[in-house]
């Protein structure tokens, strides 16, 4: 496929008639793992790859390194790729165009763009102007990367819920405002992650005018619950890195007591994960 009838999969992927689920790799590795396991799309996870190489999350791990994640993720799948670019690597809108354009070019065919500013105190969230204006360019960089209109999927984060923003009883109007501006700046989806109340889904699928992201929680509902409220798309997030790195934890301490029948009796076989790289790849 070309990069623009890839970008139309995914886009159509939105639409129904089921839940988009949407699997978040951080290497080559996890990347061809999800797509052996019959998924859509594959998302990446800047949390994931961040710690993959050695840095915190939060835009600490260099835009260039970041871009060359991507690059490999995109490689080794022929799935769509949307990429999660964090807040845009940079506060000016013509900063977000700029790493929408590096991600296209690395091979995504969308891209999650937070609105947290990552100052803490009273500037959790970028001004809401301002973030209508970088939208608006990333939407602008979006359509030019896969050579047409209508290109690159558009999600637009808001870290209402995810930081606490504000009183509890004004969270969901303060969301439903930002949701109404990333709407008129030209998003094609919508992230709230942390939100986990059926009623507040709902109302914001209700108000949202676009498809809604939510992120995958072990206390919140279950991919059929948040099908049923509307939800169009679900994420893990660093979900899956987590749990891998929990498996290696597990793992060394077992190495660290010296059970080598437990360590290794259900580990992928060497063949079978060599496989994963020898096979072509039909992208």
């Amino acid at each position: 496929m070309t990069h623009h009838s890839r970008a139309a999969v995914f886009r159509a992927l939105h639409q129904g008639p089921t839940i988009l689920v949407v699997p978040n790799a951080w290497d080559a590795v996890s990347a061809r793992l999800f797509g052996t396991a019959g998924f859509a799309c594959v998302g990446t996870t800047s949390a994931g790859i961040a710690w993959s190489l050695g840095y915190p999350d939060g835009q600490k791990i260099p835009r260039d390194e970041m871009i060359a994640a991507i690059a490999r993720i995109a490689h080794a799948t022929s799935l769509p790729v949307t990429a999660d670019i964090e807040a845009g690597y940079g506060v000016s809108p013509e900063s977000v165009a700029e790493m929408v354009r590096l991600a296209i070019a690395a091979g995504a065919v969308g891209v999650n763009i937070e609105d947290a500013t990552g100052d803490g105190g009273d500037s959790q969230l970028f001004e809401i102007s301002l973030q209508r204006e970088r939208l608006a360019a990333a939407r602008e960089a979006a359509d030019a990367g896969v050579g047409r209109a209508a290109g690159a999927v558009v999600n637009a984060r808001t870290d209402v819920f995810w930081l606490a923003v504000g009183p509890e009883h004004t969270r969901l109007a303060r969301c439903l405002d930002r949701l109404d501006v990333f709407r008129d700046a030209g998003a094609d989806c919508v992230f709230v992650p942390r939100v986990q109340s059926p009623d507040l889904i709902a109302a914001i699928v209700k108000r949202a005018g676009l498809p809604l992201n939510v992120l995958a929680s072990a206390t919140g509902p279950d991919v059929g619950a948040l099908q049923v409220l509307g939800v169009a798309r679900v994420s893990v997030g660093s979900g899956i890195a987590r749990e891998a790195a929990a498996a290696v934890q597990r793992a060394a301490h077992m190495l660290s007591r010296g059970n080598f029948d437990e360590l290794l009796a259900g580990a992928i076989g060497y063949a079978e994960m060599d496989a994963l790289f020898t096979k072509p790849n039909t992208r």
